[in-house]
C-alpha cells in the first residue's frame, strides 16, 4: 500500500526551481546538499561516539542503533531510502573529484571518531580485541555502510541487528 503524500509536489518542484537558480550549477547544488547531509549525519553520530557517560563498546552499540533506527524510519516500501554518502561513493566518487574529496574528508572524520571510541573502549575494558584501533575503526565504518546497503536492499531489522551484534562481538575477540 502506497504511503499518502505529505507534501504538495507542485510546491516542492517550484521550490526546487528557485533553489537551483541560487546555485551556479546542478553540480554545486549537489555538492552543497551532500555536505549538508554529511554534516547533519555526523552531528548525531559524533554525539553518540563522544558520549563520556557510555563505555566505548556501548557507544558503538548506540551508533548501530542510531543507524538502524534511521533506516527503519525511512522505509517507504519495505526498503530503506539509503544513505547519500554510501550511494555517492558507489555511484559518483570514482568519476567526480570534488565529490570524492568531500567523501574522503568525511571518512577521515568518522574514522578518527571511531578510532577514538575504540581507544576509549580499550581504556575502560569494554573493547578487548588486540587488533589495531585504526583497523577496527575501518571495520566498524564498513559495517555501518554494509548495514545501510543491506537495509536499502530490503533486509529486515532482525537481520541487521544480527550483523551489528557480530560486529560488536569482534571488538572483544
Amino acid at each position: 500500500m502506497a504511503r499518502p503524500r505529505t507534501f504538495d509536489e507542485e510546491r516542492a518542484l517550484d521550490a526546487a526551481m528557485h533553489i537551483y537558480n541560487t546555485f551556479k550549477s546542478k553540480h554545486e547544488l549537489f555538492q552543497r546538499a551532500l555536505h549538508r547531509y554529511l554534516t547533519t549525519m555526523n552531528e548525531a553520530q559524533l554525539a553518540v561516539l563522544e558520549d563520556p557517560a557510555r563505555s566505548g563498546a556501548d557507544r558503538i552499540r548506540a551508533l548501530f542503533v542510531l543507524v538502524l533506527d534511521g533506516d527503519a524510519g525511512n522505509r517507504p516500501a519495505g526498503r530503506s531510502l539509503g544513505c547519500l554518502s554510501v550511494n555517492t561513493t558507489v555511484e559518483l566518487a570514482g568519476r567526480d573529484a570534488v565529490a570524492a574529496g568531500i567523501l574522503e574528508r568525511d571518512t577521515a572524520l568518522r574514522l578518527a571518531a571511531l578510532r577514538a571510541t575504540v581507544e576509549a573502549g580499550r581504556r575502560d575494558g569494554s573493547i578487548t580485541s588486540p587488533r589495531d584501533a585504526g583497523d577496527l575503526a575501518r571495520f566498524l565504518n564498513a559495517t555501518v555502510a554494509g548495514l545501510r546497503v543491506s537495509a536499502q536492499g530490503g533486509a529486515d531489522r532482525a537481520a541487521l541487528e544480527s550483523v551489528a551484534a557480530i560486529a560488536l562481538d569482534a571488538l572483544t575477540t
